[in-house]
């Protein structure tokens, strides 16, 4: 598989080592898989943060509605779920390595942004709630359907922008930065088990 000439890449002015994360094939996977990896746990937990906070998750959770589908926000495995969310962002990282190209490219952030709208909340494969099924075969009200857009916004801007950014501003301070906020929110995670 032969990887896009450093052309491709032309929007972003790169430094020395991120030329080298680009042009080199095993290490470039590496550093993709870490970066998509660590932007979604991080946005993840963002946005998360968010709801819980301003979106009241906590009484919406509780409601006879939400608490025959979704476990109470202090129950142990909510906490592990956070704590997984390195491994989720691999995966992810995997399906996009074929589109690389296309969402490291000029406005790439843009297409990648609504393909994870697109697939990740708006077309699920099962009707799931806010998706387009969703509102079709559910008894959910409106209400509950609507609740998760403001998170869905902050999880897919904060994802889908951080990646140029971080391809334009690479250098070992930055993987530094964002390993240590990783790392927070994984401590974080343990002490609340």
């Amino acid at each position: 598989m032969n990887f896009p000439s450093p052309s491709v890449y032309s929007f972003i002015p790169l430094g020395k080592s991120a030329m080298e994360a680009i042009s080199n094939q095993p290490k470039a996977k590496a550093v993709f898989i870490w970066r998509i990896s660590a932007l979604h746990t991080i946005a993840y937990f963002i946005a998360g943060l968010f709801a819980l906070t301003f979106m009241n998750y906590s009484q919406e959770f509780g409601s006879e509605t939400m608490s025959k589908l979704m476990l109470p926000v202090d129950h142990w495995q909510v906490a592990i779920g956070l704590g997984l969310q390195p491994i989720r962002g691999v995966i992810i990282a995997l399906v996009l390595w074929p589109f690389r190209e296309t969402i490291l490219a000029s406005k790439g952030w843009v297409k990648l942004a609504f393909l994870v709208l697109g697939l990740s909340y708006l077309s699920t494969i099962g009707p799931t709630i806010g998706s387009f099924d969703g509102y079709i075969f559910t008894n959910v009200s409106l209400k509950y359907h609507l609740l998760g857009i403001p998170e869905t916004l902050i999880y897919i801007f904060l994802f889908a922008s951080l990646l140029p950014f971080w391809y334009k501003h690479s250098s070992r301070g930055m993987n530094f930065i964002v390993a240590i906020f990783v790392g927070f929110i994984l401590l974080m995670i343990t002490t609340c088990l």
